[in-house]
This record gives structure tokens, C-alpha cells and sequence, in this order.
């Protein structure tokens, strides 16, 4: 019997499939909306990271938003994604790119040497980890100065978008919105890293869309409807009302969010 506390794997019951195929129907709209991420985190990042040839692995790296950041930083980076539609929008995206490579994995199970990491990433990702046993893997890849980096970027939710769009998410996301809140706490992180000493940044971030840009971000959410449905043209009709009021007559409008990072390595 699952223990009622367990609230990751309660999250992970929720969805039929695993990790693997949670994503698929939704990468379109995940690469339409999802936000980047500031270049302050990257700065952050380097200071964990060697002078020159770092290697990086990013886990759950989905359609390669942070993966980009990273290449970009001259790093190699492995983009490690379960989902083969995520990792192939990645690799259409990112594989031209110098140092980036892209394999399937998860965090319990990652395709990668011993002591061969500087640096591993999970950006949008730790809540679908299965603690024990990513840690574990976390240790067996790492160099022994190697650390992780778990990244957010947290909706601002006092701003009145989100309360309004906290209020479609309530309406429409169901048992799966409720067991993903329930997990969001990220009261696993210390489980995660143990004793170790954490380093804990945040920045504020925006992202612009337009209308279609929006409802790409409502339908990119693991526990939202699909588009097609009555459920996916209520949002859609929701959504449509909800862009006119808040952009004001604007093309776009801004989505304000808070980059968190907690950065360490894990207590063996």
C-alpha cells in the first residue's frame, strides 16, 4: 500500500505511463510558452563549475529551454529527457550545437559513466524524482567536486495573471492538479541533498506571450485537458476573455515569474 505521505509517488500514480508519457500530447505547447530562464542563473551556475570544459548532464530536459542557456555557455551538456517526443523537439532545436548530445534516462536510471559530471541540472523536474534512488545516481555520476543544481521558475502567484489563472487551474486540473500541489512544497529537497550545505539564489524573471502563447501555457500543464473536448474549449474560451483583460488591447502580455535555484552536492 502506497504510504499517504509519499507525495511524489502519489503525484507519479496519477499519471498512467510514468514520466515517459506525460509530455507528449503536450510539446508543442510546451515549447510555444514555457519561459527561459535569466542570465544571472548561468553566472551562479559557473561559479560551481570548472574554468574551461565543464560537463554538464540536464535531467528531465524536456524541449531543451535550460539546456540552450547552458550550451550557450560553451558547456557540454547531455540533455537527458524520458519522453522521445520532448527529446526529439530538443534535438531539432539544440542538435547542431556544439558540446550537446541527447540520450534517454531519468534521474534514477541516468545513461552516463561514473564520476563523469561536473554539474547536474534539473530544471522544472525534481518533483517527478524518486529521492532515494536519483540521489544515488546523483552521487555515482558526479565528480567528486560535482554538484546539482534543482531550478524553478515559480509563478508569482500574488500577481493578479496568476490569480486568475490559478482559478482555470483549479476549475479544470482535477486530481492531478491536486496531487502535483501537494508535492510542489519541495519539502523533499533536504531529503534530497541530506546534510550538505545548499546554496539558495532567486532573480526575478518575465516572459512575454501573445493569446496563442498563453493558451499554449495553460495546455502545456501536466494535469490540464486536452485542447480537443468540451474541458479543452471551455479553457480555450476562458482563456480567450482572460488575454483581453490583462493584455489591455497589447499584443502581449507579460508573465512574471521567480528563477529559484538550490545548488550543492548531496550528502553521500
Amino acid at each position: 500500500m502506497q504510504n499517504p505521505s509519499d507525495t511524489g509517488a502519489a503525484l507519479r500514480a496519477q499519471h498512467a505511463g510514468g514520466t515517459g508519457a506525460i509530455f507528449g500530447p503536450k510539446v508543442r505547447d510546451y515549447a510555444a510558452s514555457r519561459p527561459d530562464y535569466p542570465a544571472a542563473l548561468f553566472e551562479a551556475l559557473a561559479g560551481w563549475l570548472p574554468a574551461r570544459d565543464a560537463r554538464i548532464a540536464d535531467i528531465g530536459a524536456g524541449t531543451g529551454l535550460l539546456t540552450a542557456g547552458l550550451l550557450a555557455r560553451g558547456w557540454r551538456v547531455d540533455a537527458i529527457e524520458p519522453n522521445e517526443e520532448m527529446r526529439a523537439a530538443c534535438d531539432a532545436w539544440l542538435g547542431g550545437r556544439a558540446g550537446y548530445r541527447s540520450q534517454a534516462g531519468r534521474a534514477e536510471a541516468l545513461p552516463l559513466a561514473e564520476g563523469s559530471l561536473d554539474l547536474l541540472t534539473a530544471a522544472q523536474a525534481f518533483h517527478w524524482f524518486e529521492i532515494e534512488a536519483a540521489r544515488a545516481e546523483a552521487l555515482r555520476v558526479l565528480k567528486p567536486d560535482g554538484a546539482v543544481a534543482l531550478i524553478w521558475n515559480d509563478r508569482v502567484i500574488e500577481a493578479p495573471l496568476h490569480r486568475a489563472l490559478d482559478e482555470l487551474f483549479a476549475e479544470f486540473g482535477g486530481a492531478k492538479r491536486a496531487a502535483l500541489l501537494a508535492h510542489e512544497e519541495r519539502h523533499e529537497v533536504p531529503r534530497f541533498f541530506g546534510a550538505a550545505r545548499v546554496e539558495e539564489r532567486a532573480w526575478p524573471h518575465e516572459h512575454r506571450l501573445d493569446a496563442a502563447g498563453l493558451e499554449a501555457l495553460v495546455f502545456s500543464r501536466s494535469y490540464m485537458p486536452a485542447r480537443e473536448g468540451a474541458a479543452g474549449r471551455a479553457v480555450s474560451a476562458a482563456l480567450a476573455t482572460l488575454f483581453a483583460e490583462f493584455a489591455a488591447g497589447a499584443p502581449t502580455l507579460g508573465v512574471p515569474y521567480r528563477t529559484v535555484a538550490m545548488i550543492g552536492r548531496p550528502a553521500a
